[in-house]
């Protein structure tokens, strides 16, 4: 049996990439242009894999950067001012008290870091990331996903340090109430 060639190892990460891409972008056509770029750069210099890592790790890299590249170039067709309008005013009432402690005692989350390799768990966080605010999700995945510095996201996102961190903190919010429903409140109800 022969190898198989890279494009069609490519082709098979094809997928998982574009889904990626959307998370970030939130616009298909963006989201497939990155993609495609990503695949072209990798096609262009398949030396510079070299087999250090897997080929989806090299892969997502080039697509950090290709969605970077995106978000730089389509900056003013995004609209992230952000209005507060979200329902995250009523939803931080409801979770915290005036004081700031929790109005309930959160769910136990059990063993985290066992769910994280779970690709169910990984499935619906990534469902929950999907129904973040357009403007929420950006800054959480430019953030946690693309790993950029809080500088740099300012930077491209023409934000000040408070305004991104009260996104990432509504963000977050938005998440752990998603995840405490949809996972760990199933898996109480299911014990």
């Amino acid at each position: 049996m022969h190898a198989m060639t890279i494009e069609h190892q490519l082709a098979e990460h094809r997928t998982y990439l574009v889904r990626y891409a959307m998370l970030q972008l939130r616009n298909e056509a963006w989201a497939e242009d990155a993609v495609s770029e990503t695949l072209l750069a990798a096609l262009s210099k398949p030396q510079s894999f070299g087999s250090r890592s897997q080929l989806k790790t090299w892969l997502v890299g080039i697509l950090k950067h290709k969605v970077i590249d995106v978000l730089r170039e389509r900056k003013r067709e995004v609209c992230l001012q952000f209005d507060g309008g979200d329902g995250s005013e009523e939803l931080e009432a409801l979770i915290f008290k005036a004081d700031g402690h929790f109005a309930s005692q959160p769910s136990d989350w059990g063993n985290p870091e066992q769910e994280l390799e779970s690709q169910q768990f990984f499935a619906m966080l990534e469902a929950c990331a999907q129904k973040l605010p357009p403007a929420l999700a950006r800054v959480f995945l430019m953030r946690e996903w693309l790993e950029l510095p809080c500088e740099q996201i300012c930077s491209e996102l023409e934000l000040t340090p408070t305004n991104l961190y009260v996104q990432l903190h509504r963000a977050r919010l938005r998440l752990r109430e998603c995840v405490d429903i949809n996972w760990f409140g199933n898996q109480q109800n299911a014990s």
